[in-house]
């Protein structure tokens, strides 16, 4: 079977026929718009008709966009060194900049349209973008003037983007020297840090090692993205007139201030109790201060739980069925059709990731897949965010785009699928290696994201004042690490890196991209429990809440199987269910 993805369906090369006309074809069509916008958008006369024409403009630009822009981004993520996916890459973001001008024009005359209400309600056609133009006209409050938000995306070109790609470039090209079996090898990072999963300690710890060795070739580079990016959204959320870089992150989330309030103050209760399952898994591993951070990964148990490729895939298509048959055949599909690269090799992006590609209905998921439960969980995790996207595609492109926070949702519920049908065919021995593999992945998305959240709000703070060190991004990132997980871990091993190896906080618009996958995991858990109290009747209604994620606000979705996800009790039954985990855990670690 093979562990490459196969991209045709796209493109076939940036010099096909086919990929060539589709470039062309946006740059004459951005052209077009711009004209029409200066030409019509002067003006509150037939403000329907002009409506229909952008929505119709904007659905085709933005197919274009997305097929062209994805084929990009996939073949520079299996490939740091590919030149044509980097300068189309490029190509194509100043085709995206030039549309600035035509986007800006209609925000400006949809803020004016005190009736944009009756408008739509006029028109059956607009009524189906009634969301998104009612969302769209909420947050022209924070638009600039014409002339600064052209000036801004031009500059971001040379700014925040060019920082962005220096990044990936750098740490995806990054080699790392270690010595395994006897022998001086030269890994990828991705490789390397998948040595954190080894059976071996002593193998874990010279990946560790070794990793943060290879970090000091790149850090004064990564240090100076970080720093660019950071400052550029600083100075733009100003001039928007957001109080702050979370402020906006939350209210492009489709969320509230409340909400999150009311999560992160659940998961700031939790973590006394995720810190005595990462003592005690120290303990078990013969650590008496804490567990140190090359172990937190370290497989437990006795029990095999590796996998080859395909009994990964066989795996999650049989637990995939407990659930429904449609995600099984979705996931087979997905398989047999080539839809996933996952082997890891140099020059590949590391991580995980999936693309829904809504213009052609498909997606494509990037692993780098080594054999681990972790691994396994992980493309049930990925082919989570591929369903999400075939329940979406027979809306409308702009009736399809879901928020962070709601995008963790069907990917974490697809891996607790797999954990809890794996937990109930096991044995002790099997059940304790399952159970202490999932909360490693849930001590990431709670522990580890608030470490983050910490790290980034700090780094905000400090960089309106000044650019931050190399040191004092690592003084930071420890300083995060030892307030999330206490003495949990043992400080004198922590990860002063982390900073380097995350992509997200090398996006200028992701800002504060990791507390979303804390709502997706408590999210997740309790439409999970929803499914456990009703059964198989949930099974449509669950789908139709990932349809309507697209053309919603987050707690209307969540209302939509009776949770209010404003209400601190909700997220602490979630959690609950992860301590419940860990106390058993803990049990199961005395008995065998």
């Amino acid at each position: 079977m093979k562990k490459t993805w196969n991209l045709d369906a796209l493109y076939k090369s940036f010099d096909s026929d086919e990929f060539q006309k589709d470039f062309q074809l946006l740059k004459t069509r951005i052209q077009e718009m711009t004209k029409w916008a200066k030409e019509n958008l002067k003006d509150s006369h037939r403000p329907g008709e002009k409506l229909k024409k952008v929505i119709g403009d904007q659905e085709e630009v933005g197919t274009l966009m997305r097929k062209l822009m994805t084929y990009a981004n996939l073949r520079a993520a299996t490939n740091a060194r590919d030149e044509e996916a980097t300068k189309y890459m490029e190509k194509i973001n100043k085709a995206i900049t030039d549309l600035t001008k035509a986007s800006v024009l209609f925000d400006k005359w949809l803020k004016e349209r005190e009736d944009l209400k009756e408008v739509i309600d006029a028109s059956e056609k607009l009524q189906e973008y009634e969301f998104y133009l009612m969302e769209k006209y909420k947050k022209t409050r924070y638009l600039l003037s014409e002339e600064e938000e052209v000036t801004i995306a031009k500059m971001q070109e040379t700014g925040s983007k060019a920082w962005s790609n220096l990044q990936n470039v750098i740490s995806s090209t990054l080699m790392v020297e270690i010595e395994l079996d006897g022998k001086e090898q030269k890994l990828p990072l991705p490789a390397a840090r998948n040595l954190a999963f080894h059976k071996d300690p002593e193998v874990r710890k010279k990946g560790y090692q070794a990793e943060q060795e290879a970090y000091k070739k790149i850090e004064e580079s990564s240090a100076a993205a970080l720093n660019g990016i950071k400052g550029e959204v600083l100075t733009t959320t100003k001039m928007r007139g957001y109080d702050s870089p979370l402020q906006e992150t939350v209210l492009k989330s489709r969320i509230d201030q409340k909400t999150l309030d009311a999560m992160l103050e659940a998961m700031k209760e939790s973590l006394p109790k995720f810190r005595e399952y990462y003592k005690r898994k120290g303990e078990l591993l013969g650590h008496q201060n804490g567990l140190p951070i090359y172990d937190m990964f370290a497989p437990m148990g006795e029990a095999d739980m590796s996998f080859t490729y395909e009994e990964a895939r066989d795996y999650v298509l049989k637990n995939f069925k407990t659930f429904s048959p449609e995600l099984e055949r979705f996931t087979k599909k997905a398989f047999d059709n080539e839809w996933i690269d996952a082997e890891p090799r140099e020059g590949k992006r590391g991580g995980a990731f999936c693309a829904n590609i809504h213009p052609i209905g498909e997606s494509r998921i990037l692993s780098n897949f080594d054999g681990s439960f972790s691994n396994m969980t992980t493309l049930a995790h990925e082919l989570g965010h591929a369903f999400h996207g075939d329940c979406l595609k027979e809306e409308h492109l702009l009736n399809s785009g879901y928020t962070m926070p709601i995008a963790e949702t069907a990917s974490i519920f697809c891996e607790t699928i797999v954990v809890n049908a794996a937990l109930k065919e096991a044995d002790k021995k099997e059940a304790f290696t399952i159970l202490e593999a999932n909360l490693q992945g849930a001590g990431q998305v709670i522990v580890d994201i608030m470490a983050r959240f910490f790290f980034e709000s700090k780094v905000f703070e400090i960089r309106e004042d000044h650019a931050l060190s190399v040191q004092e991004l690592k003084d930071t990132m420890l300083w995060a690490q030892k307030e999330a997980y206490g003495d949990g871990l043992d400080h004198n091993a922590l990860h002063p890196y982390m900073w380097v190896n995350k992509p997200h906080y090398y996006s200028a618009g992701l800002s504060f991209y990791n507390f979303p996958y804390a709502f997706g995991l408590l999210f997740a858990k309790g439409v999970y429990a929803e499914y456990l109290k009703r059964g198989e009747a949930f099974v449509p209604e669950y789908t139709k809440l990932l349809k309507a994620t697209g053309k919603n606000e987050i707690k209307d979705v969540a209302n939509r199987v009776g949770i209010d996800v404003q209400d601190p009790a909700f997220w602490k039954s979630s959690l609950a269910l992860i301590e419940k985990d860990i106390e058993e855990f803990i049990r199961l670690s005395k008995e065998l």
